[in-house]
């Protein structure tokens, strides 16, 4: 049962709690989140994911082309590690006595791939991994609820994020529990049926002359305050909803054109082309397009960074559209 308390708004610079989530209490979270999404229809969202482990090889169509498929490469082949969500209402505000809900999911080190590098920045920032070994959520069961839970597939959310397409990539994949579409084309046509409204705030910051940077820059020039550790999911989300708003009121006088910015990802589609990346044929690997790209049959992934597989120094996967073998070469774990 979900008390009236559970959903009364506050402000967001007071209520900050952040509720974590295991396997253990999914069910009932989403009891409150499924109250939560009647009210408060801004969902910001952010993921944490083992970082990038390969890229394409091969021919593409343009660096778009290759960004999406570094995109498609590495979210096919590795999983999620949290997802947190922050509520808001029209006004900003968020519920209380929590406003944010930080999602926990089944990973290992030892049987897990990942790159070293955004390993030890979780471990830095205090996830434990052995929890999330032992008591994290698999991700078939949080897709059901989250499928159910009236925050996808429904045309009043209005979804919030930076920078995001690796953190859609991520939640497209579990919701469909398939791989990534072939062509971003269609990602985009199934990104819409499930996320109807997007606004990433990267994408907004194209209008916004004095906003640079990543995140954490726009919200210390907004005067934002973190609360939560960073480069976790429930604090970032929190901070990403608290910077929209704050931009909302800034840059665009309380009205956000949706026809202009809506359903955009920085980074991916027209909006890649748009921030003036080349878009000239090139080819996969190039170290100036840290992004990803479309080969029709995603011949080959090289390794980008030591990565760590826990019983072999590589990895095999096959293509099944395409019928093609994919190889992502990396250093066996010691």
């Amino acid at each position: 049962m979900v008390n009236e308390s559970d959903v009364m708004p506050s402000a967001t610079t007071q209520n900050f709690m952040i509720k974590d989530v295991w396997a253990s209490n999914m069910e009932e979270e989403f009891k409150v989140i499924r109250k939560l999404t009647q009210t408060y229809n801004y969902v910001a969202m952010d993921t944490e994911f083992p970082g990038v482990v390969a890229r394409p090889i091969g021919e593409f169509r343009s660096s778009a082309d290759f960004q999406y498929q570094l995109t498609r490469c590495n979210v096919d082949l590795l999983k999620i590690i949290q997802l947190g969500i922050t509520f808001f209402n029209d006004d900003g505000e968020t519920p209380g006595p929590f406003a944010t809900w930080q999602f926990n999911f089944k990973f290992s080190l030892t049987e897990d791939m990942y790159a070293q590098d955004s390993i030890d920045l979780l471990q830095n920032s205090g996830i434990q991994f052995k929890l999330h070994e032992d008591e994290g959520i698999d991700v078939s069961d949080f897709a059901e609820l989250l499928t159910t839970s009236g925050l996808v597939l429904n045309d009043q959310i209005n979804w919030l994020s930076f920078h995001s397409g690796y953190d859609f990539g991520y939640l497209l994949k579990l919701l469909t529990n398939t791989k990534l579409p072939e062509e971003e084309t269609d990602f985009f046509d199934l990104l819409r049926i499930f996320f109807p409204k997007i606004y990433d705030v990267k994408y907004l910051m194209k209008s916004c002359k004095s906003l640079k940077g990543g995140l954490q820059a726009v919200a210390d020039k907004l005067q934002l305050e973190r609360h939560g550790p960073q480069h976790q999911a429930g604090s970032d989300s929190l901070l990403t909803g608290s910077t929209f708003f704050k931009m909302k009121e800034m840059y665009f006088e309380d009205n956000i054109d949706e026809d202009k910015y809506c359903g955009h990802l920085y980074g991916l589609g027209a909006s890649y082309v748009q921030n003036g990346i080349n878009t000239n044929s090139v080819n996969g690997g190039s170290p100036t397009q840290h992004n990803q790209n479309n080969n029709n049959n995603m011949e080959n992934c090289s390794s980008t960074t030591p990565s760590s597989t826990p019983t072999s120094s590589s990895v095999t996967m096959t293509t099944a559209a395409a019928n093609t073998t994919t190889v992502i070469t990396m250093s066996s774990s010691s």
